[in-house]
């Protein structure tokens, strides 16, 4: 688009029109999340964590507790948490309200709102744990009680609250189409189920292809577990895949419709898939290399809002597994080694976290956790200014909208976006536009992180954005 076709005036009429679709519109961004797990003792300070993944394709984090270093060191990144209940504690939050309440008012109320917390994930993989002492009714207690007390908060909208599950929870996974939750734990998963369908919150699985091809080598090919197989595998009711995700993802929306949700929304999410890069011996699919073939297409399906044969147009977001190698795991060597880095932060494998819109325009993932890092705007490192920029995969037609309320009604003076202005060139898109002119709305308004919102299309960046010629005011 060689015209500022995308930024022409518009009448008042439409101007008003754009600035309810601004204020009503749900952003359907193409989210890449990852699992930030912590049990090591050579990791890097949550701080340095939140610096590297800002700069980065990675807009949300999902944390196994509540850790507070963890919940401040995010805080005003433009980064979301998905925190958790440990399942420890879930019989307690079970029993009654007071509890949750206890829980919400010590463990998550202090961070937030600076602190995006989007979701409460009540324990994980709970109902398959192995764990006697641990009671499947408590999880649905647990999950009502946050709920209630979210809402008695006004935050119900903002943080949802749901569990996730191990593919254990199936009693079969193959064919997709015929799947069905184990028996034993029907009358459970209904609750679950419904509690997600009335509250409007996904259903989370941890699905790994690795496990399925490691034990089952002769039965099951490489590359359809690795992401990859042109030839596909045929379900009866004529579903073809070509991968064993989508085979797993689609026998967990058949349980769901044969409990009699069908048609009622409830969302998918992967909430963990990985791939280790180092396994036991003689482990031939724990590899460098497979680890990063399969991490890189899960990225890469998590950006192209890729539905499943069974729900093409159902985008499923995805959590890969994990940002870190955990050296303190128990269980075997590819339990301490599925971390797309190492303890010092260096990488275990490349995979391309590196994104065009980010806060150091992607460069930091290339280097070690708190390097610096040179760019065209010069050395990125965190200081005392601050400037507003569009998330990386925010919703186009929204940031248009936010662009012709920000150069119209906002005041915002964005001659230098214009055709002939000295940030028209370089990256022509709306993108790049709608960060110009949401940083000056930022800086007029005084630099208060509700003023960098734009309806959760903002983030607060530590590094200029600036590149060439086309400078970023500050305040």
């Amino acid at each position: 688009m060689k015209a500022m076709s995308h930024l022409r005036r518009p009448p008042l009429l439409r101007l008003l029109i754009l600035q309810c679709q601004l204020l009503g519109l749900a952003i359907l961004a193409s989210a890449v999340g990852v699992n930030y797990g912590t049990v090591g003792n050579n990791l890097p300070p949550p701080k340095k964590v939140a610096q590297l993944l800002q700069s980065t394709l990675i807009d949300k984090v999902k944390i196994y507790d509540t850790d507070p270093d963890i919940l401040q060191a995010f805080a005003n990144t433009g980064i979301d948490l998905l925190v958790a209940v440990e399942n420890s504690n879930v019989t307690s939050i079970g029993k009654e309200t007071s509890a949750a309440e206890d829980w919400l008012s010590t463990r998550v109320l202090p961070f937030i709102p600076a602190t995006s917390v989007v979701a409460i994930c009540v324990g994980n993989e709970y109902l398959t744990a192995g764990d006697d002492k641990l009671e499947a009714n408590a999880l649905v207690r647990a999950m009502q009680n946050l709920h209630a007390v979210l809402v008695s908060h006004g935050l119900d909208r903002k943080i949802k609250v749901t569990t996730p599950h191990s593919m254990a929870v199936l009693a079969s996974s193959f064919p997709p189409s015929a799947s069905t939750f184990a028996l034993t734990l029907l009358p459970t998963m209904t609750s679950i189920v419904q509690f997600l369908a009335d509250t409007g919150a996904p259903f989370m699985v941890n699905a790994y292809p690795y496990f399925a091809y490691r034990d089952n080598p002769s039965s099951v090919s490489l590359e359809y577990a690795l992401l990859g197989n042109a030839t596909g595998v045929h379900d009866p009711k004529g579903y073809v895949y070509t991968n064993m995700l989508d085979a797993q993802i689609d026998a967990v929306r058949s349980a769901i419709a044969a409990l009699g949700f069908g048609n009622r929304s409830v969302d998918v999410t992967l909430s963990e898939s990985g791939w280790p890069s180092k396994g036991e011996k003689g482990d031939s699919a724990a590899t460098p290399e497979n680890a990063k073939t399969y991490n890189t297409r899960l990225i890469e399906r998590a950006q192209a809002n890729k539905g499943t044969p069974m729900s093409p147009k159902d985008k499923v977001e995805v959590f890969v597994f994990a940002l870190l190698n955990e050296n303190k795991k128990p269980g075997g060597v590819t339990e301490r080694n599925f971390g797309m880095f190492n303890g010092d932060g260096s990488k275990s494998y490349d995979v391309d976290l590196s994104c065009q819109f980010c806060s150091s325009g992607g460069e930091a993932a290339a280097g070690k956790f708190g390097e610096r890092v040179e760019t065209t705007a010069g050395t990125a490192m965190r200081g005392p200014s601050v400037w507003c920029v569009a998330k990386p995969h925010a919703e186009e037609r929204v940031l248009q909208a936010v662009l012709d309320f920000c150069c119209g009604p906002g005041g915002v003076d964005c001659r230098e976006v214009y055709q002939g202005g000295d940030c028209f060139a370089g990256p022509d898109k709306v993108h790049a536009h709608a960060s110009y002119a949401m940083n000056i709305y930022y800086q007029m308004h005084g630099r208060n992180y509700w003023n960098c919102d734009f309806k959760g299309t903002g983030l607060v960046s530590f590094s200029d954005p600036s590149y060439g010629k086309c400078r970023y005011p500050q305040q």
